[in-house]
């Protein structure tokens, strides 16, 4: 009976030595509007509108000054259209 104790200890033991104990903080969605305050401290992506022309949805993901990653979604003109003057 003690060998079945010691080895489920062990056994729970190793699971919390491999358990990923940093906790996942959720990615915020800012909210798009007139005026949106952004802290941004590193952008980790944006979409490319080289190639678009109109108004299209793009996305904004950076991190903020505490390592808070942000998602910003937003429509934007796309700077790829061949016929402007």
């Amino acid at each position: 009976m003690k060998m079945l104790i010691l080895g489920f200890a062990a056994l729970l033991a190793t699971g919390s030595a491999f358990a990923d104990t940093q906790p996942q903080a959720p990615v915020i969605h800012d909210k798009t509007g007139f005026f949106v305050h952004l802290d941004v401290d590193k952008v980790l992506s944006t979409t490319d509108i080289s190639q678009e022309c109109g108004i299209i949805p793009a996305r904004l993901d950076y991190l903020d000054h505490k390592g808070q990653e942000h998602v910003l979604d937003y429509q934007v003109e796309g700077s790829g259209c061949t016929n402007d003057h």
